[in-house]
């Protein structure tokens, strides 16, 4: 996927863990874990904003776009 997730990267810089940042964004720690994996398909805004707040980071700290190699232009 050309959509990469950057969030274990900034709870690392911030000494975060998963549960804590779950608990302070509030949602469960196994919907967190999806986040953080790149398995979601998708994400709220108001998860994404509380995910920048609790982290004190900007959206593209967390989430950037790489094209596919094999992706045709």
């Amino acid at each position: 996927m050309a959509i990469i997730i950057n969030i274990d990267v900034m709870m690392a810089k911030r000494k975060m863990s998963l549960g804590e940042l779950s608990e302070r964004v509030d949602i469960t720690p196994a919907n967190m874990s999806i986040l953080k994996n790149g398995k979601a398909k998708a994400v709220r805004f108001s998860t994404l904003e509380a995910i920048c707040r609790v982290l004190d980071c900007q959206p593209g700290d967390i989430i950037e776009y790489r094209p596919d190699e094999n992706e045709e232009q």
